[in-house]
């Protein structure tokens, strides 16, 4: 799956960037320039014009919540998302697709079988 993103002019709004893979789907967000982007502890310089945002989860033996990835029942802890700054957006989605890429392995599911698109939201209008 991927969405087609404008290439010209300054855009504002969200991307969310989503993958499929073991029978769930994990989500998170691109904020643009124009978007206040998260300003708790461990967030990057709010002057970067594209920061990325999502949660980062574990398999774990025991404790955790429990979870259904490609018809296994495991346990996953979850880590607080460390948001990271980028200069461009094909910085922020490519860093975003690896992300998400790496969260699914981290529960068993191959690289290769996690789908992932694009999806551009609009900005709120005031």
């Amino acid at each position: 799956m991927t969405a087609l993103l404008p290439v010209a002019g300054v855009s504002t709004g969200m991307l969310l960037v989503r993958g499929h893979g073991g029978g769930t789907a994990l989500t998170g967000t691109i904020f643009e320039r124009g978007e206040t982007a998260p300003t708790f502890k461990g967030a990057p310089d709010e002057d970067a014009p594209y920061v990325w945002v999502c949660d980062e989860f574990y398999e774990v033996e025991s404790g955790g919540s429990e979870t259904v990835i490609d018809g296994r029942e495991i346990n996953v802890a979850f880590d607080t998302p460390m948001p990271r700054g980028f200069d461009t957006r094909e910085q922020a989605v490519d860093a975003a697709k690896e992300h998400v890429r790496t969260q699914f392995a981290r529960v068993g599911v191959p690289a290769d079988e996690v789908e992932i698109e694009v999806i551009k939201t609009e900005p709120d209008a005031a």
